[in-house]
């Protein structure tokens, strides 16, 4: 007995032993993983220009990296931490998916719920589709309207409500049949803010700060910017890089996309919201554990809805071989295991959040500065680091990448340049084109003629005001007095046969402008025709 007791001593020695040459080299394992990451980070605010970024990485339940970098605007001292507040944009999407998903659990309604059950107005441009939509279309980008369709009511901040983009649904224009293709759609998200209001008798604001900013302990996060204390200076500023130089622009930003995409956090509270999403629903409070939503809704978010595209490079070099979206979430495998994560964009700012369920890995980066080049180099060399695939030089990868769209971008511009006619006159007086118009979804857009200029303004939108330079024909360029938002569109005024104006449509002038600018959509009647 006495020979076994000691053999089983020696052995719990040994196995003890073991465990702590493990530990240790697991620890040293991830410091320099750790290291090479910030190594990154540092080359990546080179490279892309970006003044300040903060990341935070959660691997087996443990938050192993979470810091800032930088400063919070460019040219000052203050300097970035893992408690400044971000604009995390469409990242709120995910957060609108788990209340409604919270409030399936609760009884109050499904996910095959028809929208038109709790909002009776809601009116699509397909009667069919209206009567169809349910809460899982609301969440799926599968309406069948276009790319960011209607965004210009809630972008740039406009003096329109939820009930208006309510009211406008019905006359955007149906692009695909419902179902069957993917288009990322802003407001279907605001809708789903609504549904949330309506069910719990609460503005979603509140419903999201009660059930799931004070759950968590998410201490420093607001619904929105403008509910930010004062006197927290701790607050990203935002830029926009224009002919090499950085502008710092906005005040507060996304206001009116709410429960698609308004929210302010840092990465110490998304580090709880991260580990809650790993969890499946489940977080700690004093040694209780407690649910933001059930497993099984935790699957329902993660189930893929709506396909996308995967092209036959992606899938040699990212193992891919499917790739959705799902409930406020985009999947897709990636090496051999799944990936679920989302991106969130607004003007001067990105982040990205990455997790890795079977790995038990997650991430979040915030930025204050809206290159998407530096958001995946980062996201890139992190999963390269916890994946332990080949290294690569992700930030090399990306520069070259955004080289190559600054190149067509200028390419393309300089071409728009070589086609204007300086020569030609329109063939109406200039008196003629001043008129106010109306698109039925937007409202109205005024074109006045001031010193001999034409001035375009969107009635519902003070950040929309620029001249009109004639391009040739009836056709001009609207040239945006703010250069931030590089978004200059064509205005095309279409005649009738008297020559007099019958309707204007607008499109974009650049392939690269953001597709929330969705000028495309609008059909814009003479004012004096419409009523």
């Amino acid at each position: 007995m006495k020979l076994n007791y000691i053999g089983l001593c020696a052995g719990l020695i040994a196995l003890s032993t073991l465990q702590n040459v493990n530990a240790q080299t697991l620890s040293a394992s991830n410091s320099n993983k750790i290291e090479r990451i910030e190594s990154s980070v540092h080359k990546i605010m080179s490279t892309f220009q970006v003044p300040g970024i903060a990341v935070a990485i959660i691997k087996d339940n443990e938050v192993v990296l979470s810091k800032g970098f930088g400063v919070l605007k460019h040219g000052s001292k203050a300097p970035v931490n893992a408690d400044t507040l971000f604009g995390i944009a469409s990242n709120t999407k995910a957060m609108t998916s788990a209340l409604l998903a919270g409030l399936v659990d609760e009884g109050k309604l499904t996910w095959q719920t028809k929208v038109i059950d709790i909002i009776p107005e809601f009116q699509l441009p397909d009667a069919y589709v209206t009567r169809e939509f349910t809460i899982i279309d609301l969440l799926s980008h599968n309406s069948g309207l276009g790319l960011g369709a209607g965004d210009l009511m809630i972008w740039p901040e406009t003096t329109l409500t939820n009930q208006d983009v309510i009211k406008g649904l019905k006359y955007l224009p149906q692009v695909s049949s419902f179902r069957s293709e993917f288009a990322y759609d802003n407001l279907m998200y605001v809708i789903a803010g609504e549904i949330i209001a309506k069910l719990t008798g609460q503005p979603w604001q509140e419903v999201i700060q009660t059930r799931i900013f004070d759950r968590l302990g998410m201490n420093n996060t607001r619904a929105k910017f403008s509910l930010i204390a004062k006197n927290n200076k701790n607050v990203a500023r935002a830029h926009v890089p224009l002919d090499g130089e950085l502008n710092v622009v906005g005040g507060n930003f996304l206001e009116q996309f709410s429960s698609a995409g308004s929210v302010a956090s840092s990465v110490n509270d998304m580090s709880l919201w991260l580990k809650a999403q790993l969890n499946r629903g489940q977080y700690d409070v004093d040694d209780t554990t407690l649910r933001l939503f059930s497993e099984q809704q935790s699957r329902e978010m993660w189930q893929a809805r709506t396909l996308l595209p995967v092209s036959q490079q992606t899938t040699a070099q990212d193992k891919t071989h499917f790739y959705a979206y799902a409930l406020g979430w985009f999947v897709k495998d990636y090496h051999g295991v799944k990936v679920v994560r989302h991106t969130g964009g607004i003007l001067g700012m990105v982040s990205k959040v990455v997790m890795v369920p079977e790995e038990n890995l997650a991430m979040i980066i915030l930025t204050n500065q809206q290159s998407g080049f530096a958001l995946n180099a980062l996201s890139q060399q992190v999963l390269t680091e916890y994946l332990e695939l080949p290294a690569k030089d992700w930030v090399e990868h990306y520069a070259k990448l955004q080289g190559e769209k600054t190149t067509k971008k200028k390419t393309q511009l300089a071409k728009v340049a070589a086609n204007i006619d300086k020569n030609s006159t329109p063939p109406l007086s200039l008196a003629h084109y001043a008129q106010s118009y109306v698109d039925n979804w937007y409202g109205e857009i005024t074109i006045s003629l001031t010193n001999d200029d034409l001035v375009m303004q969107f009635a519902n939108t003070p950040a929309l005001l620029g001249k009109l330079v004639h391009y040739q024909h009836n056709t001009f360029i609207v040239r945006w007095d703010d250069r931030t938002l590089e978004a200059d569109a064509y205005v095309n005024f279409k005649l009738n046969s008297d020559g007099s104006i019958n309707f204007v449509t607008m499109t974009a002038v650049s392939e690269s402008t953001d597709f929330s600018f969705d000028f495309h959509d609008l059909m814009l009647k003479p004012k004096a025709i419409t009523h």
